[in-house]
C-alpha cells in the first residue's frame, strides 16, 4: 500500500472515531445534569445507536454495494450529521433532543461500514494492514477526551460544547471524503436485482457457515453487556466523584491503540478464535472491578476496569472485522461488515441498552445509584456468554493465517 494511500485512511479513521467520541461518551452525563433524564430516557438517546445499526446493513446493501463510490455516499452522510449535531447542541429538553440524535445515527451509524469498506478495498491483506491504520481512530477519540478534560466539559452548561465539537468535525470529515481513494459499486446497477439483494439480505447466506453463525450468535450476546459501558460508566465515574472522569476514560484508547498493534502479532501465532474469547473474557472482569472499585482505597480497579477497554474492544470487535471480510469474499465485503454491524452494534446493544436503563431505574435511591448491584448483572452475563462461546467452539478451527 502507498504511504499516500496509508495516510488518508488513517486521517479518516481519526476523524471517524474523534466524532463519535466526542459526544457519546458524556452523553450519558449530559442529559442527567441537563435534562434530570431518567434511566429510561438515557436508554432511548443510546438505543438510537442501535437503531442506525439495524438499518445500516440495509443502506449499505442498496447504497454501497450497488450503486455509489462508498467514499462519496460518506461524505454526503457526515456533511449532513453535521448540521444535525449542531441543532442537538441547541436542544432545550429531551423532547427535542431525541428526534434529531435519532436522525443522525440514522445517517451516522452506515458510515462505520463505509469507512472499513473503504480501508478494505485499498488493502492486499487485511489481517496485517487494517489494525494498523484503525489505530488512528482510537487516537481520535483518544484526543475527543482529552480536549473535553482539558477543557472542563463535564458540567452543567458545558458539555453542549461537546456537540459543537463534533459538528464541526463532521463537516471536516463530509468534505475530505469526497479526496478518499476511490471505492466503487462491487456489482454494479445494470444488473437485474431483486428485493432480496437490494435490502442486502444476500449476506445472510454467510451464516450457513457453521463457525459464522456462532460468531454471529456470540457477537450479539456479548453486545447486551457490553451497552452497560457505553451508556452508564461516564455516570457512574461522576456519580461516584471520579474527577475529569472523561479525560480518564480515554485510558482505554489508550490501551486500545497497545493491543490494536499487537493484535496482528497475536492473531498469527494464536489465531481469531482465541482473540474472540480473550475479548469476552475481558469485559466480564472489567465489570467486576466497576462492581467492587471506588474512589479512595480502590481506585485502580476503577482504572484498570477503564484500561481493560483496549483488550475487551480489540480482541472481540477488530478481530471480529477482519475475521468478517476474510469470511465474506469479493462480492459483498460492504455488506457483510453491516451484517455484522447490525449484530454487535444494532440488535445486541438494543437489548443491552434497554435493559441497563430499566435496570438503573431499579437501583436507584435519592442519595444516588447503587452501582455495585448494577455493574454485578452484565459481569456474570458476560461470563455466561464466555462459557456458551467455549462449548460451541469445542472443535471449531477459526484461524486466519497472516501471508
Amino acid at each position: 500500500m502507498e504511504l499516500k494511500v496509508r495516510l488518508q485512511l488513517s486521517f479518516l479513521f481519526f476523524l471517524e472515531f474523534f466524532i463519535w467520541g466526542a459526544w457519546f461518551v458524556t452523553m450519558g452525563t449530559f442529559l442527567s445534569q441537563e435534562f434530570s433524564s431518567s434511566g429510561g430516557e438515557l436508554a432511548m438517546a443510546y438505543e438510537t445507536q442501535s437503531i442506525g445499526a439495524i438499518i445500516a446493513p440495509f443502506f449499505i446493501g442498496l447504497v454501497a454495494d450497488r450503486y455509489f463510490a462508498a467514499q462519496k455516499i460518506l461524505g454526503l452522510l457526515h456533511l449532513i450529521g453535521a448540521g444535525l449535531l449542531f441543532i442537538v447542541s441547541n436542544a432545550e429538553n429531551f423532547s427535542s433532543f431525541y428526534p434529531y440524535i435519532l436522525i443522525y445515527m440514522l445517517f451516522y451509524m452506515p458510515t462505520l461500514a463505509l469507512a472499513n469498506s473503504v480501508a478494505f478495498h485499498q488493502m492486499e491483506d487485511p489481517s496485517k494492514q487494517f489494525a494498523s491504520i484503525r489505530v488512528l481512530g482510537s487516537i481520535g477519540w483518544i484526543v475527543s477526551g482529552l480536549t473535553i478534560g482539558y477543557l472542563s466539559w463535564e458540567g452543567a452548561q458545558t458539555l453542549k460544547y461537546t456537540f459543537y465539537m463534533a459538528s464541526s468535525a463532521s463537516a471536516i470529515l463530509g468534505i475530505y471524503s469526497f479526496s478518499l481513494p476511490k471505492t466503487p459499486p462491487k456489482l454494479g446497477s445494470e444488473r437485474k436485482i431483486s428485493f432480496r439483494e437490494i435490502l442486502g439480505l444476500d449476506a445472510l447466506a454467510m451464516l450457513k457457515d457453521r463457525g459464522f453463525l456462532f460468531f454471529f450468535i456470540a457477537s450479539i450476546l456479548i453486545c447486551i453487556p457490553l451497552a452497560f459501558y457505553y451508556q452508564h460508566a461516564n455516570q457512574f465515574l461522576n456519580e461516584i466523584g471520579m474527577k475529569a472522569a472523561a479525560s480518564k476514560m480515554i485510558l482505554g484508547q489508550i490501551s486500545e491503540v497497545l493491543f490494536l498493534l499487537l493484535l496482528p502479532i497475536f492473531i498469527k501465532r494464536y489465531g481469531i478464535k482465541n482473540a474472540l474469547v480473550i475479548g469476552i473474557l475481558a469485559w466480564g472482569i472489567r465489570y467486576l472491578l466497576f462492581a467492587f472499585g471506588d474512589v479512595g482505597s480502590q481506585t485502580w480497579m476503577l482504572i484498570f476496569g477503564i484500561i481493560l477497554h483496549g483488550v475487551c474492544y480489540d480482541f472481540f470487535f477488530v478481530s471480529g472485522q477482519i475475521y468478517t471480510d476474510y469470511k465474506a469474499g469479493e462480492t459483498y465485503k460492504s455488506t457483510a461488515q453491516g451484517l455484522i454491524t447490525l449484530a454487535t452494534y444494532g440488535v445486541g446493544m438494543l437489548i443491552g441498552f434497554r435493559f441497563a436503563g430499566w435496570l438503573t431505574d431499579q437501583y436507584i435511591s435519592a442519595s444516588g445509584h447503587f452501582w455495585k448491584e448494577i455493574w454485578v448483572q452484565p459481569a456474570i452475563f458476560s461470563f455466561i456468554v464466555l462459557i456458551l462461546f467455549l462449548l460451541f467452539f469445542k472443535n471449531e478451527t477459526i484461524k486466519i493465517k497472516s501471508s
